[in-house]
């Protein structure tokens, strides 16, 4: 980058007025409306063009912004009503992942040292719902001496974990077939899991792509865009579509079967992540063209009066 301001001491009329002042042509959010988001500056338009991106993964709902920088797996055809800004699809991946340094190597299938096949889930509690119980109690039944892990900062309180097999238990789920909890950095437990286990309608995010990094393919259900297909974009991306349901029952027909075959689960982990070392997910540079000529092509529509508040611009390119 050319230079870097801080912007915390500001106030959004502040913030507004030094980007009019800088003259930023296209002005990009990364944060929606998470946590100390600045959407007030947003919506007072201080730069031609504006797009929101990644950091919140579905619309802010505000019209001021023109645009919605996505792909086509995320937001299909036709979800265009769901979004107050317009939808500009990339080619698939829309995002692209650098690995944390000291992941370490992928190791071997747990399974085949445990004997039984280790299920998991990295998911904030929050996305985990009586659905996706259900349905992970239904895999847990009927794959015979199977476990689920299930961690995130939030079940650290012993009152989260014991909340949490309260609601197993329900659907006679004991607690000896979980194991919930939280550690940091994930990377030795996942080298203790076989299967991811996406949850929905809100799919999970980084940790997904990390969960394939360490060799640990997960099955996700495709639901309401865009939150609900990032589990699909990662896939896509990482050229094992096979493994995204489209209803429930294919979620736990998909899980069942790779659990039974402990063969290609083997040779799944040996390969996957130099599949994502030579696909697209690690082309660094391929990915920053694409997303420069998105935003030319953004920019070009404004200055030839196609932009969103100018007129309507033609489809988004890649």
């Amino acid at each position: 980058m050319d230079r870097w301001v801080g912007t915390r001491g500001l106030s959004d009329a502040e913030l507004a007025e030094r980007i009019r002042a800088d003259g930023i042509d296209i002005l990009v959010d990364l944060a929606g409306h998470t946590a100390g988001n600045r959407l007030g500056v947003f919506a007072r338009r201080p730069a031609p063009v504006s797009v929101s991106w990644m950091g919140y993964g579905y619309t802010t709902g505000l019209s001021a912004i023109d645009y919605f920088l996505t792909d086509g797996v995320m937001t299909p055809a036709g979800s265009e009503g769901l979004f107050a800004e317009r939808p500009w699809r990339l080619d698939v991946p829309s995002l692209v992942y650098r690995p944390e340094p000291g992941m370490g190597p992928v190791g071997s299938l747990p399974a085949r040292v445990w004997g039984g096949i280790t299920f998991g889930t990295l998911t904030r509690s929050v996305r985990i719902n009586h659905r996706t119980i259900r349905v992970w109690s239904e895999i847990l039944d009927r794959v015979g001496g199977s476990r689920l892990v299930i961690d995130s900062k939030d079940f650290a309180p012993d009152s989260m974990r014991a909340a949490l097999q309260a609601r197993f238990a329900e659907h006679g789920i004991g607690p000896e077939r979980l194991a919930i909890g939280y550690h940091s950095p994930p990377w030795d437990l996942l080298r203790c899991i076989d299967i991811g286990l996406d949850c929905f309608p809100h799919n999970s995010g980084t940790t997904l792509i990390e969960t394939l990094y360490m060799g640990v393919p997960f099955i996700t259900l495709a639901e309401r865009p865009s939150v609900g297909r990032i589990g699909s974009l990662m896939l896509e991306g990482a050229g094992h579509g096979e493994w995204i349901a489209g209803s429930e029952a294919e979620y736990v027909a998909k899980a069942v079967a790779l659990a039974g075959d402990l063969a290609s689960l083997s040779e799944i982990r040996a390969g996957l992540r130099g599949e994502l070392e030579s696909g697209p997910w690690r082309d660094e540079a391929g990915f920053a063209r694409r997303v420069e000529r998105a935003y030319r092509e953004m920019w070009r529509c404004w200055c030839d009066g196609e932009g969103r508040h100018r007129g309507e611009p033609g489809e988004g390119g890649s």
